[in-house]
């Protein structure tokens, strides 16, 4: 009975170790995520870089961007990054590259790296493959796309998913912040002119007083 019970036991925790252990391996991949971002819109798009060797540091990234018009990078301390661009100036890659000297992305940690971009492709999955650069000069490329029965390959492709096109939405709110702005200037109006009126009745209540004075 006793031995039952530990091979049930032991049994257990192999299967909770290899639930934890395919949980990491998940976790390791180069992913990309971008809450709210729409087809034709502008997104941040924040790419979560863990670093899975046991000896070397993360020095680079570079990102496949999908040509699009405007590309900003977040600043990094101790990180340069750099937007390259075709003939027609739109911006088709992002690279980021650790400083001299500086750590990069330690074994066991991780690091984000975040880049406006805009206008978004209308298509529904936008992915971006990603080359990681180790100190040891190991390079690992995540440019993988997801199998066609939806399973992951080794080193899938950072993507997203994008919203679709909400160009009637973006009017309504556009007007909704013309009119906020409109009502705010207005009121500004009103609070200048009641301070206005408030001073010129301060002044006339002075002169009053002076010219009383006077006459006593």
């Amino acid at each position: 009975m006793r031995s039952s019970v530990l091979r049930a036991c032991g049994g257990s925790v192999a299967a909770i170790g290899l639930v934890l252990l395919g949980g990491g391996t998940a976790a390791a991949h180069v992913t990309a995520d971008a809450p709210g971002a729409a087809q034709g819109s502008y997104s941040v798009v924040t790419f979560r870089v863990p670093t899975e060797s046991v000896t070397a540091a993360t020095t680079g990234l570079t990102v496949v961007l999908p040509n699009v018009k405007n590309a900003r990078t977040e600043p990094i301390p101790g990180w340069s990054a750099k937007i390259d661009r075709n003939a027609e100036s739109e911006a088709v890659a992002v690279t980021w590259t650790s400083d001299p000297g500086a750590p990069g992305v330690p074994p066991g940690q991780f690091q984000r790296f975040v880049v406006s971009l805009g206008p978004l492709p209308k298509q529904e999955n936008l992915s971006f493959p990603a080359k990681q650069t180790y100190s040891d000069g190991t390079v690992v490329n995540w440019d993988q796309p997801v199998g066609a029965d939806g399973s992951e390959p080794e080193h899938p492709a950072p993507a997203i998913t994008l919203a679709a096109s909400g160009a009637e939405g973006d009017h309504h709110h556009a007007a909704s912040a013309e009119n906020t702005a409109e009502n705010t200037d207005n009121t500004a109006r009103w609070i200048g002119g009641i301070g206005l009126a408030l001073g010129l009745l301060g002044v006339a209540l002075g002169v009053g007083t002076v010219l009383r004075g006077r006459q006593s």
